[in-house]
């Protein structure tokens, strides 16, 4: 999650002024989001995720708080795979001074909060934890940075997997290299599963209903947004993105919830 954001710390009445046009606001978010628009930062507003100031004239006039108000948010969309309704609650809880409902890691005080309320503990809270995204699950997206195609020897030893182990993995539709045996980096959290359970004796053979399952709820999703993305509004791509991170991250979490209550009894209570 993000961390404190500005306005947490200095002069926090310099940081409510409402002082930037959403254009500015787009400059000051593109370089960590390229994919954030006008139109989805009236989206999250239309959610009630930011509160912007209107001039007399109708025009938006953002804060600093806001602007990392918006930074938090597309932060946990991003990294987190949290919904929209799920982050809302966050942010009236750091509101309020409060811990973050079920959340692991917090940030370190909340985006727009007033700057004199002390940053809430990022201890765990009472109640179950989400569940953890793919990416979270199996460590970090890349080593040193690195984002874009890795030739089969840099993308195994960055899994953890052998070569004969990665081999399993492509032969298994598991991992699908391009046209010159190279892979995404954005894959590493599917291999770095696959070399974990690897290791407690689950072989890439045994992955096999993973995949089928994925093409299956992937095939659902994507029937879910059709409508949306045929839509000819201007803001229909991010709507379309905020729903498939609602939806990716509901699916993570009722796998997770079918998986534990069949489990549950194994071990004694």
């Amino acid at each position: 999650m993000p961390g404190a954001p500005a306005g947490a710390s200095g002069d926090g009445a310099d940081a409510r002024t409402p002082r930037l046009a959403i254009g500015a606001v787009l400059t000051a978010l593109r370089d960590a989001f390229p994919d954030v628009t006008i139109s989805k930062i009236r989206f999250l507003e239309a959610e009630g995720l930011v509160s912007p100031e209107r001039t007399a004239s109708g025009y938006r006039k953002f804060s600093r708080a806001d602007v990392e108000r918006l930074r938090y948010v597309l932060t946990a969309q991003r990294d987190h795979y949290l919904p929209l309704k799920v982050i809302k609650e966050h942010l009236e809880a750091l509101d309020r001074g409060l811990p973050v409902p079920g959340a692991g890691s917090p940030p370190a005080a909340a985006p727009g909060a007033a700057a004199s309320s002390p940053a809430p503990s990022p201890g765990p809270s009472p109640g179950p934890s989400p569940a953890p995204s793919p990416s979270q699950a199996a460590g970090p997206v890349g080593d040193g940075g690195v984002s874009g195609p890795m030739d089969a020897d840099a993308f195994a030893a960055a899994a953890g997997l052998d070569p004969g182990q990665l081999a399993d993995c492509v032969q298994y539709g598991l991992l699908v290299p391009d046209a010159d045996g190279r892979h995404p980096a954005a894959d590493l959290p599917v291999a770095r599963a696959a070399a974990g359970l690897a290791r407690h004796g689950i072989e890439a053979r045994h992955l096999r209903f993973f995949r089928t399952a994925a093409e299956r709820e992937a095939d659902l999703v994507e029937q879910l947004l059709a409508p949306v993305l045929r839509s000819r509004a201007e803001d229909a791509r991010d709507r379309a993105a905020a729903k498939l991170a609602e939806l990716s991250a509901l699916s993570v979490q009722l796998h997770r919830g079918l998986l534990e209550a069949r489990l549950r009894g194994l071990l004694p209570s």
